[in-house]
């Protein structure tokens, strides 16, 4: 209990962090990394040398025995190769143990083995990936003993980037270089750089250790692909912000241990709306850092969840008829010396610089709707999105009352005289003080909303990296300011002509805007007349990676290459290929080596129990008789189906790779999966629970 109590002592004690590197590091060498990681550059081999020396002595003070470089190729998962510290043996049958400054900036990787869509074939092998010094260094402790892991970038031979860090940081570049460009209009001649921050927000479910083992669907796919509602879901709405389990207690104070060790700022955490369903967010960091303590908290959440004898499901639909999870990305803009420039102030109509600054977000959520929307795609995402619990699949931004009065007021005369103000909220309780609330509601349906001093964008999946988002986010924007700024920098009349531009970007794309409820099947159809995009599937949205408005934006702005974004164009679609076509492997598989032959099975116990109730003269249907019947048609269609499916799915490989396939397997495919689906589900209400073959719906949420 000590331990957990004493946050302060323990957190970021497994982190090379800039307190460690004070202490550790020579000045010299403390001040050209800073400067380095400040302006950007390369740092000389005699100071690498310094810094990995360093690093290894207090890395070996922790236990370690190996370093690796801890990269995040796209696969969804990071990836890292271990090496010792120890080197050739001395003649004295000792070893040394040394780390040098080549193997702390460079390492080597086959790059042939990761997805590359094409640009690393398998006689061309070699990557590198390279020290990210923006993002510290940590000790990870684990079964394997402690490890020292370096963030890095992963990059092919040839340059261009395998992974989801490269882009991010060129992203971050690019958004800083416009960022400054647009305060200094404004007379800023003090802030040097503007950084995106990124709070992610967590969401996940726990299930029991053992029946996971019991779900051959779960195991194969991370998903259920069978399962029929139990008698209670998430109707009661009880769940969301219920006590919280002891013994989900205890796996988030060890997990809450576990990433404050290792710098994660995790803050908040709750239960979410499903039965089993969690959440936890961390405190916003600089969107490098963000992006790696991200996947730092999945892993630790996988890790944690097996020592409490539990599994983490990190898919973002684990439960059909149950809400799903995803990320919330909280994004915002600041600034070296603390200036937010998402910012409105108490008095946002009179605040020019943060009303350029959203009308430039607005254009370019507009313009590059189709863009954003892509960057929260991924096969687990079509079973969430739209779905009534999530953000539907229409890229739309939520204002609030109070900037949205901002808005129709430049749009109407091209000036704001007034904002709304929030006031005291009388709860009619003597005892209970007046609270002071907010200007505006919020909004839980819109998947690009502003909330206060940030956008939080509610698209991305529970397992995403949020790098691609937020790569989005930065380069959309840069792209907005760099407009303005060329405009305005040429302005003779500086002030006019900002409010001119700001009226325009609220007039040419105020249809991107919308306050209202994003479940409703209205809006569907007022968005339609809006003329915005509606992509509800990812095989329709990884287009949008190479359409040429967004190929031109991203080469502009060094981002991506357009030999990148193709690349992953065909990494995304042979990730839906094989993600569909696993599960209906998985689902043939099951229905045909467990739930069939188990229903089979059943049908002779009732069989005879009919034929029992016949030798007894008893001349009416019996209900074993009548239960009989019904389990085998149901059978009947179970089978044709499982006949049909794994047709299908034979079929689907012998379409060529790419876009054709991707689309066979969700337009055939994937509803052939929920046709087999359907029997098996209605047979599962119709078995003895004893003989059904797996655990139910209701033993893997409740029963934790």
């Amino acid at each position: 209990m000590g331990e957990y109590a004493n946050v302060a002592k323990i957190f970021g004690e497994n982190v090379f962090n800039d307190t460690v590197m004070q202490e550790r590091l020579p000045k010299k060498v403390y001040a050209k990394l800073k400067n380095v990681i400040k302006e950007g550059g390369e740092l000389d081999l005699e100071t690498a040398d310094v810094i990995a020396h360093e690093m290894k002595e207090w890395a070996i003070e922790k236990g370690a025995t190996h370093f690796t470089h801890w990269f995040q190729p796209l696969t969804g998962f990071t990836a890292e190769k271990h090496d010792s510290f120890i080197t050739a043996p001395m003649p004295n049958g000792k070893v040394l143990m040394s780390f040098s400054g080549k193997e702390l900036i460079k390492g080597e990787s086959d790059a042939s083995s990761f997805p590359s869509g094409g640009l690393r074939a398998t006689f061309e092998a070699r990557g590198y990936t390279a020290w990210d010094c923006t993002s510290p260094a940590f000790v990870r402790q684990d079964a394997a003993g402690a490890t020292l892991c370096i963030p890095t970038a992963f990059c092919s031979y040839t340059g261009e980037a395998l992974d989801q860090k490269t882009p991010l940081l060129r992203s971050m570049e690019a958004i800083n270089k416009q960022a400054l460009r647009l305060v200094r209009l404004f007379g800023n001649t003090t802030s040097n750089k503007v950084t995106p921050s990124v709070g992610a927000e967590q969401e996940y479910f726990m299930v029991d250790a053992e029946k996971f083992k019991k779900r051959k669907d779960l195991i194969y796919t991370a998903r259920t692909l069978f399962g029929s509602m139990p008698a209670k879901g998430q109707e009661m709405d009880d769940h969301y912000f219920g006590v919280i389990r002891q013994r989900i207690a205890a796996f988030m104070k060890d997990a809450n241990i576990e990433l404050w060790k290792l710098g994660v700022s995790a803050k908040t955490q709750h239960n979410e709306v499903a039965p089993a369903q969690h959440e936890l967010a961390p405190i916003y960091a600089e969107a490098n850092v963000a992006a790696d303590h991200n996947q730092i908290i999945m892993q630790t959440l996988k890790t944690v969840a097996s020592r409490h004898g539990m599994k983490c499901l990190l898919h973002e639909k684990p439960f059909a008829g149950v809400n799903g999870s995803g990320k919330h990305n909280n994004w915002s803009l600041t600034t070296d010396d603390g200036i937010n420039l998402l910012d409105p102030g108490k008095r946002p109509h009179e605040n020019i610089q943060f009303l350029l600054t959203l009308s430039c977000i607005i254009k370019a959520v507009d313009i590059h709707a189709g863009l954003l929307r892509e960057s929260a795609s991924d096969p687990g995402n079509d079973h969430r999105l739209g779905a009534n619990e999530a953000p539907p699949a229409i890229i739309s931004i939520f204002l609030g009352e109070q900037l949205e009065d901002v808005v129709e007021q430049f749009v109407a005369k091209g000036n704001a005289t007034h904002s709304l103000k929030g006031g005291t909220l009388d709860t009619g309780v003597k005892s209970i003080a007046g609270v002071s609330k907010d200007a505006t509601d919020r909004n839980r349906t819109s998947p690009f909303a502003f909330t206060g001093n940030k956008f939080e964008f509610r698209m991305v999946g529970s397992r995403d990296s949020i790098a691609e988002s937020t790569v989005v986010l930065n380069t959309i924007a840069a792209e907005a300011f760099d407009e303005a700024c060329n405009e305005l920098e040429k302005a003779e009349d500086f002030e006019q002509a900002v409010h001119d531009l700001v009226q325009r970007n609220f007039i040419e794309h105020r249809r991107v805007i919308f306050n209202g409820n994003g479940y409703a099947e209205e809006w569907i159809a007022e968005a339609e007349r809006r003329g915005l995009p509606n992509i509800t599937c990812m095989v329709d949205a990884v287009p949008e990676l190479t359409r040429d408005i967004n190929v031109n934006m991203f080469e502009k702005y060094g981002v991506f290459s357009k030999t990148e974004l193709l690349s992953r164009q065909e990494v995304k679609y042979e990730n839906y290929s094989k993600t569909i076509n696993i599960e209906a492997r998985a689902m043939v598989n099951i229905a045909a080596k467990q739930i069939i032959p188990a229903v089979i099975s059943y049908t002779k116990t009732l069989a005879d129990a009919v034929i029992a109730v016949k030798a007894a003269g008893v001349d009416l249907v019996s209900v074993q008789e009548e239960l009989l019947r019904n389990i085998s048609l149901e059978l009947v269609e179970a089978q044709k189906a499982l006949k049909e499916l794994n047709r299908l799915g034979e079929e689907a490989l012998k379409v060529p790779e790419g876009e054709a396939r991707a689309r066979y397997y969700h337009d055939m495919v994937t509803p052939a999966m929920a046709n087999l689906r359907a029997p098996i589900d209605r047979l599962e209400t119709m078995v003895d629970k004893n003989v059904w073959p797996m655990p139910s719906y209701g033993d893997l949420m409740f029963e934790v």
